[in-house]
C-alpha cells in the first residue's frame, strides 16, 4: 500500500484523531480512583462527629435524631452533606470525596439508624 494518495493518508489521519479521545478517557477511567464503600467514608471521616455526637451531630445508630432527617429524603440529606448544615463544613471535610462516597456514607449511616 502506498501512501502517495492524499484521501488514504487523510483517512489514517482521521482514524488516529478519532482513535486518541477513546485512549485517553479509558486512561483516565483506569487511573480514577474506586468508590469508597459507605463504612470506609462512615470511618475514615464521619465517625469523628456521628459516632458522639458532636455539635449536634445525629448519632450513629440514634434512630429518634436520624428520623426526622430521614423523613426529608436522601436527596435532602445528601444536599446537606455536600453544602454543610450547621456545625457541618461541605462535604464533612472529605473534600476528596466523590457525590457516591457522600451517598454511600449516608445510606450507611441511615440503614444503622432506623
Amino acid at each position: 500500500m502506498t501512501m502517495n494518495n492524499p484521501s488514504r493518508i487523510g483517512l489514517l489521519c482521521l482514524l488516529a484523531l478519532s482513535a486518541a479521545p477513546a485512549a485517553t478517557w479509558a486512561q483516565q477511567k483506569a487511573a480514577a480512583p474506586a468508590a469508597k464503600s459507605g463504612q470506609q467514608v462512615y470511618e475514615g471521616v464521619c465517625q469523628a462527629c456521628h459516632g458522639n455526637g458532636v455539635a449536634g451531630a445525629p448519632k450513629f445508630g440514634d434512630k429518634e435524631a436520624w428520623a426526622p432527617r430521614i423523613a426529608t429524603g436522601m436527596d435532602a440529606l445528601l444536599a446537606s452533606a455536600t453544602n454543610g448544615k450547621n456545625a457541618m463544613p461541605p462535604k464533612g471535610t472529605c473534600m476528596d470525596c466523590s457525590e457516591q462516597d457522600l451517598a454511600a456514607a449516608i445510606e450507611y449511616m441511615v440503614s444503622h439508624s432506623q
